[in-house]
């Protein structure tokens, strides 16, 4: 039982390290976009914000964009994310837009 585990413990610090790698790759692409679409801003709160709202699927897209290259879907599905609630928040809360309250 415990070989069994412990394979299993391996195959999930695994997946870790994949969404790790997924989420930096993400990470750098979201960072490119916003820096090319807002010039002399700030684009670390502004890309966290919008990777915490992703879904896993569209991290995985997003991070693929590394290796493929920045498509115009790709810019998209960044502003798509940016425009959820819960992004508005973050970006609210963290002092990159405001709403005016």
């Amino acid at each position: 039982m415990r070989p069994l585990m412990a394979v299993g413990v391996l195959a999930l610090s695994g997946c870790g390290a994949a969404d790790t790698v997924a989420r930096d790759n993400a990470k750098s692409v979201v960072n490119s976009v916003v820096t090319e679409r807002f010039p002399g801003a700030n684009p670390a709160p502004v890309t966290d914000c919008i990777i915490d709202a992703a879904s896993a699927g569209e991290i995985i897209q997003l991070g693929s964009a590394a290796v493929t290259g920045i498509s115009s879907s790709t810019v998209e599905t960044v502003v798509k994310i940016s425009t959820r609630p819960e992004a508005l928040t973050c970006l609210s809360r963290n002092g990159v837009i405001n709403f005016g309250i």
